[in-house]
């Protein structure tokens, strides 16, 4: 069977696979196989295309350079794709491949990182997650672990213009805003890693011994955190450490000095996108925009979303 040719092949190649007549092929690019979290989304996909035997999906990986992801989209394109599925490097590259998938009448769908509404007029349809209510959700949970406390908070911020990293830190600001008690001192770009995020705590822990609370963009980017503290000496005690997206590693971590993180389904993105691609090849309607909500995630739940993955 088909699925079981593609097991493999699904994440590494373009090349041309033997497929019946009748069957579907959507072109997915994506900007990172190296990112973690899109690893989970990924799934999402494989997910749905092994309940598929009509369809393949093939993946290629940008190595989150906007000009790599480009040509792929072209070569998609010149082979003949039934729809574009894409996890853009950044949300200003989604109007040059909009172009081109309207020139080439391919279905458009884009997941997890939202262009502006201008450019979404020329998108049939969106699956991801309001960035914002991840930031409001994550902000607020902090403002009820200190419970009244004063706080100097250390911003780590993913890659600066993805969506991701504006509106989730809008959420948060939008939130802090709000209590002349809590601070923000600093602000970093950690790019969504962990070992980028771990340099820069050790340095700014340095810098401003009265940081209290760490906020940051994504989970790996809080574990990071959580290491540079550790190894900083300072204890659970001495610091609020919250992240975004309740992946396993992070789940590991709660209540062992990452106190909240917020999910966000990487598979339902990864599986609604997929979903929603094979409708819009195969003509049928599909809403335009497809949300999926964000949840807390504290210490208690840990197993209950450990279990999702």
């Amino acid at each position: 069977m088909k699925k079981t040719l593609l097991a493999a092949a699904i994440l590494t190649t373009t090349s041309n696979i033997a497929l019946a007549d009748d069957s579907l092929v959507i072109g997915a690019p994506m900007s990172s196989f190296a990112d973690k979290w899109l690893s989970y989304l990924f799934d999402g996909i494989r997910d749905f295309d092994t309940k598929h035997d009509d369809v393949i999906f093939k993946l290629t990986d940008a190595n989150d350079d906007p000009g790599k992801m480009l040509n792929d989209v072209d070569n998609f394109i010149d082979s003949g794709v039934d729809a574009l599925l894409v996890v853009p490097t950044d949300i200003a590259t989604v109007k040059p491949i909009a172009k081109k998938a309207k020139r080439a009448g391919i279905p458009l769908i884009i997941i997890n990182r939202l262009p502006d509404e201008k450019t979404m007029k020329s998108v049939d349809a969106y699956v991801g997650s309001e960035s914002i209510e991840a930031g409001i959700i994550q902000a607020e949970s902090v403002v009820g672990l200190l419970d009244g406390q004063s706080a100097n908070i250390l911003l780590l911020l993913g890659p600066m213009g993805q969506e991701a990293q504006i509106y989730r830190t809008e959420g948060n600001k939008q939130v802090f805003a709000k209590y002349p008690n809590i601070k923000i001192v600093a602000e970093h770009e950690g790019r969504w890693d962990r070992a980028k995020a771990l340099q820069i705590v050790e340095d700014v822990l340095q810098a401003h011994p009265e940081i209290n609370v760490i906020v940051a963009n994504n989970d790996e980017m809080a574990i990071g955190a959580l290491l540079a503290a550790t190894k900083a000496g300072k204890t659970d005690a001495d610091l609020i450490i919250s992240g975004i997206d309740a992946t396993p590693d992070a789940l590991e971590y709660l209540g062992k000095g990452l106190d909240t993180t917020v999910f966000q389904s990487a598979k339902g993105q990864g599986y609604g996108g997929a979903e929603i691609a094979y409708k819009l090849s195969k003509g049928q309607k599909v809403k335009k925009m497809n949300w999926i909500d964000f949840e807390l995630v504290d210490k208690s739940q840990k197993e209950a979303y450990l279990l999702k993955y």
